[in-house]
């Protein structure tokens, strides 16, 4: 028989079996699976975007443009 695997549950850190009879996996009980859901909901979790003005790049407004016909003279 193989050996039960842990994890630990994402809000609170406490050891988790993941097996079928753990109902909240991954989280250890349903107050922070609730906890979780909610920070979900008020938008907590976002991805950091990087500030225009902090860019590396010079933003070039003839960079969609086709390159031959900067060579035609278009």
């Amino acid at each position: 028989m193989s050996a039960v695997k842990y994890v630990s549950c994402p809000q609170c850190g406490a050891r988790v079996e993941w097996t079928q009879a753990s109902t909240f996996r991954p989280f250890c009980s349903q107050r922070c699976r609730l906890i979780d859901l909610a920070a979900w909901a008020s938008e907590s979790y976002r991805v950091p975007l990087a500030d225009p003005a902090e860019s590396d790049e010079i933003a070039d407004p003839d960079a969609d443009a086709d390159p031959l016909s900067k060579r035609r003279g278009s």
